[in-house]
């Protein structure tokens, strides 16, 4: 597929790398000269400097051959008119992000006006996420799948875990929950889970099942958690304000630490059960008088990943029961998921996963559509859902008889109102919605996991 995408900031730099990896033609645009060559060269895909918003520069980059035009840069206007002059020049597919939270109860109406296959919101769906965990905590990420009936839960084995020295299959003939260990994380190794394979300490294990399964599954291993009751939050940016919206309702509580007055001033006037603390985060003497020991949560959600690593590790030795840490930049992922911070956010993977999904989707054959998309590992493990077509060479034999890829997991079933945790007998069938969990496989189509 050719693509366009504007904006080589931290979104577009993932959109770029994992499309262009997925066999697509990429073209990225960018006033920055210096990274688009960057970019250009890292991915050797064609780099064009200039306005994405100006019918020359289109031009230069092949809008009249593109298909799928994506804006991501930091102007939510100026992503809105690139795609308002490139659905007009090119007619091809587009895709806005609007991040700012005035344009949010706007975005379906500015999708439909200026006819946007998608508009995104990295900063919404990263709150979202972080709401998730808040109500959650023995888990570090929550990935919802067949619209809520599923979740994929990832934590971390500690040292008093009784799976440790357990092999999977012992594990689960004990415990006797309806749960399928997808994946566990070693170290820098990714394992697709087996049933001989054995946990660890400090293995990071994603299980995949049901809502109440999921809590069933924690009990029994004495992960219960702590009831979240109230969350200090580090810097008042749009995540924060989006956070705000969607704990409203909530029984958590936040208070939330803010340099910049003006800022303080406009989240205490939108959102009235949130304390609002005109302060210096770095202040280590404020965020004790504020009380950081006691929280039940401390989410830094400051500009600077050095800075959100440094306030996590000071806030996880002053006492603060569960960790959040937002990071731009995955660079270092490997060095920093030694540290122990619970759980870590990267708005542009969220971003970057939801486009990915859409043009694999758009790129596949007849027998089954991507619904969701999500890294379980960055780089390594995926899991996506696909509702299965008619004709699929997967429907109607036992998972047992097909004949699958390495490294390949059926993870789940959603059959209507019922949820599957698959065993060699049962079947996948039309309508289906179905989890698969690969390794170093990129799936187009659910037939992508079959033997040729």
């Amino acid at each position: 597929m050719k693509i366009i995408i504007v904006g080589c900031g931290r979104v577009g730099q993932s959109l770029a790398e994992k499309l262009n990896a997925d066999g697509n033609d990429v073209t990225v645009v960018d006033t920055n000269a210096e990274k688009v060559k960057m970019l250009a060269n890292r991915c050797d895909i064609m780099g064009v400097v200039g306005n994405g918003a100006t019918l020359d520069v289109l031009s230069e980059a092949g809008i009249l051959g593109a298909e799928l035009f994506i804006a991501v840069t930091n102007s939510d206007e100026l992503n809105l008119l690139c795609c308002l002059l490139a659905k007009k020049e090119g007619n091809c597919q587009t895709i806005a992000r609007v991040k700012n939270p005035e344009y949010a109860k706007e975005t379906q109406y500015l999708s439909e006006e200026l006819g946007l296959v998608m508009a995104i919101n990295p900063e919404y769906a990263a709150a979202e996420e972080i709401a998730r965990v808040l109500r959650f905590p023995s888990a570090m990420k929550i990935e919802p799948f067949a619209k809520g009936k599923v979740e994929l839960v990832t934590f971390r084995l500690q040292k008093d875990s009784p799976l440790i020295g357990q092999s999977v299959k012992d594990a689960m003939a004990k415990l006797k929950v309806n749960v399928l260990i997808g994946t566990i994380e070693r170290g820098e190794e990714a394992f697709i889970a087996g049933g001989d394979f054995v946990f660890a300490e400090k293995d990071v294990v994603s299980i995949v099942a049901t809502p109440k399964a999921a809590n069933d599954f924690f009990a029994k291993i004495r992960s219960k958690g702590h009831s979240i009751k109230d969350a200090f939050v580090v810097g008042g940016g749009d995540i924060t304000h989006y956070l705000c919206e969607i704990l409203e309702r909530s029984n958590i509580s936040l208070k939330i630490v803010e340099k910049d007055y003006k800022t303080c001033e406009e989240l205490a006037g939108k959102y009235g059960k949130a304390t609002i603390i005109h302060g210096n985060a770095a202040d280590r003497e404020l965020l004790l008088e504020q009380g950081l020991e006691n929280a039940g949560a401390f989410v830094a959600l400051a500009a600077l990943d050095e800075e959100n690593i440094l306030l996590s590790l000071f806030a996880k030795e002053a006492g603060a029961k569960k960790l959040v840490t937002k990071i731009n930049r995955i660079d270092y992922d490997g060095v920093i998921s030694r540290l122990d911070l619970d759980t870590m956010i990267c708005p542009k993977n969220i971003a970057s996963n939801s486009i990915l999904r859409y043009v694999r989707a758009t790129k596949n054959t007849q027998g089954s559509n991507i619904e969701r998309l999500y890294n379980i590992i960055e780089d390594q493990v995926e899991a996506s859902e696909f509702i299965v077509k008619d004709g699929s060479p997967v429907i109607g034999k036992p998972i047992s008889t097909l004949h699958f890829k390495r490294n390949v997991l059926i993870a789940s079933i959603v059959r209507g109102e019922s949820v599957i945790i698959p065993h060699g007998d049962d079947t996948i069938e039309a309508g289906d919605s179905v989890l698969v969990v690969t390794k170093d496989l990129v799936l187009g189509d659910i037939a992508d996991i079959l033997e040729r």
